[in-house]
């Protein structure tokens, strides 16, 4: 999906443009969907390409929406050695918006990977007679 900066800055809330197309950081435990339980389909706030599902979602205590994985396919990696860390950052593969990170830190997940998604980037489509909350 190719969209000028212009374009991007129209459709996106300057908060959802400054995390999605300039990689930062919503503030922690801040975001709509930290400790949200609802069942249902997380996508791409930029481009609506579905991303995660409920079912992987964790809490993992670290202030941001976690998962264990992403919808096989929908996710592109980068390294990232901003801040003087080495970490791997994650985008929408459909339309190159910044997610979060992953990370290879266990959490007994079926995978031992948290993907740090800020709730800022997605959006939630509840599951039929799911609550939305």
């Amino acid at each position: 999906m190719q969209k000028t900066d212009e374009q991007w800055r129209e459709e996106l809330s300057p908060e959802e443009y400054a995390v999605l197309r300039q990689a930062g950081t919503e503030r922690a435990f801040t975001g709509a969907y930290t400790d949200t339980e609802t069942k249902g389909v997380y996508s791409c706030k930029a481009c609506h390409a579905k991303l995660f599902e409920s079912d992987t979602k964790f809490h993992s205590g670290c202030g941001w929406p976690s998962f264990y994985q992403p919808i096989s396919d929908t996710i592109e990696y980068i390294e990232d050695n901003t801040l003087g860390m080495k970490r791997v950052e994650v985008r929408c593969a459909n339309c190159g918006s910044h997610l979060g990170h992953v990370f290879p830190d266990g959490y007994g997940t079926p995978t031992g990977d948290r993907y740090c998604i800020n709730s800022i980037s997605l959006t939630l489509e509840p599951a039929d007679g799911a609550d939305a909350s």
